[in-house]
C-alpha cells in the first residue's frame, strides 16, 4: 500500500512511499525495501489529501510556537550578574 510520510513534512517534505503493516508492532506500518522504516500512526497518512491536511496543521502549530518565541525575546531584559 502507499502510504504519505509527514514525520518530516516541515523540513523536508511529504513522501510517498510504498509499505505494510508491521508483522509485530501494532499501530506501526513498515516501508517496503532494503532498509524497511517503521512509521507510527501519527507518522503517516493513508491519503495524499490527509497528509496536506495533516501537514498544513503541523505548519500552523510551529507558526504559533515561533511567535509565542519571539514574544518571549521581545520581552526579555538581559542582566549582568555577579558570580560570588
Amino acid at each position: 500500500m502507499k502510504i504519505y510520510v509527514t514525520k518530516y513534512a516541515l523540513t523536508q517534505g511529504i513522501w510517498a512511499v510504498e509499505a505494510e503493516k508491521a508483522p509485530s508492532k501494532r499501530n506501526y506500518v513498515r516501508t517496503v525495501g532494503q532498509f524497511p522504516t517503521y512509521y507510527y500512526k501519527g507518522q503517516w497518512c493513508p491519503s495524499r489529501k490527509s497528509a496536506l491536511d495533516h501537514a498544513e496543521q503541523m505548519r500552523i502549530k510551529k507558526i504559533a510556537s515561533l511567535r509565542k518565541q519571539i514574544k518571549k525575546l521581545e520581552n526579555m531584559t538581559i542582566e549582568v550578574h555577579e558570580k560570588p
